[in-house]
């Protein structure tokens, strides 16, 4: 269950930019695992340069989080922006695009490489709990660190005019913009939202299983899709339900089944959910007024 919830702490973080670009433009951003890639990046970098220590971490977060924050925002701006108008095909088959282009440049930068790399993360070290449970300090911070963001996520949507201002556009963007928000600058900041959790999600998912390669964000970006479609894409609080469901699950099935089987199951959940449930957990049926 430990194991699980941290895994699931790192699912929900990255479910939480597809909800939440979903919600707005109705695109499913399939670059943003790769995001998560080039954060884990940018912090191996740091971290290899200045040290693995709490305060090499705490630059590598930082440093992480606004190198993809950056490109969050040139994804949006070059290649979702132009295709708003245009049929979703175009904006699903953009998204796929830009993830093989983030992928294969990042195989070919000589200083990268396609040979996956040692993360050099802090030295693990269990702690004890009750009797013989433990609990390691990664997943401890995997957990903290992830439900800290999570709740900074909930103020600003809940509780900021930006947070408001992307509600009312998921909403009617045509409505909002009459209202005088600036729909252009309001997705802009969902998709930099989105990449900076994607940036935390991919420095602890290096930090837990350390080891960094060009297509390291292409499973957990599946799996946190998976996650959202579970939870209910397009809701925040079901983004992050569905992510700590499927990484227990993932978990449990690693450990009493096998892990051979896990990410079978994992997708198997995707087709149960989408025959049964395609709203997903929490998520609304759209109401359409003729």
């Amino acid at each position: 269950m430990i194991n699980g919830i941290s895994l699931g702490s790192i699912y929900a973080l990255i479910a939480l930019g597809y909800t939440m670009v979903y919600g707005i433009v109705l695109i499913i951003n399939f670059a943003h695992g790769d995001i998560l890639m080039i954060g884990a990046y940018v912090a191996f970098f740091v971290l290899a340069a200045i040290g693995a220590g709490p305060e090499g971490m705490l630059i590598a977060f930082i440093a992480s989080m606004i190198v993809c924050a950056c490109f969050g925002l040139s994804i949006e701006r070059f290649a979702y922006r132009p295709l708003r108008k245009a049929p979703r095909l175009n904006s699903l088959i953009t998204a796929i695009a830009v993830s093989l282009i983030l992928q294969n440049g990042m195989r070919v930068l000589p200083f990268i490489g396609p040979n996956p790399r040692q993360f050099p993360g802090p030295a693990m070290f269990n702690i004890q709990l009750i009797g013989d449970l433990r609990i390691s300090n990664i997943q401890l911070i995997v957990i903290v660190l992830s439900a800290l963001l999570m709740l900074a996520l909930n103020y600003i949507i809940n509780h900021t005019k930006r947070g408001k201002a992307m509600r009312a556009v998921s909403f009617d963007q045509q409505a909002a913009s009459l209202m005088g928000i600036s729909v252009n600058s309001t997705i802009a900041f969902t998709f930099l939202l989105g990449s900076i959790l994607a940036a935390a999600g991919g420095v602890l998912f290096a930090s837990a299983y350390p080891q960094v390669n060009p297509t390291m964000g292409m499973m957990p970006g599946l799996k946190a899709f998976i996650a959202a479609v579970l939870g209910g894409i397009g809701s925040i609080p079901g983004a992050m339900l569905g992510g700590f469901i499927l990484g227990i699950t993932e978990s449990l099935t690693n450990g009493f089944v096998s892990s051979l089987y896990s990410d079978a199951i994992t997708f198997s959940i995707l087709i149960i959910v989408l025959m049964i449930k395609p709203t997903g957990i929490l998520g609304k049926k759209p109401r359409i007024k003729v």
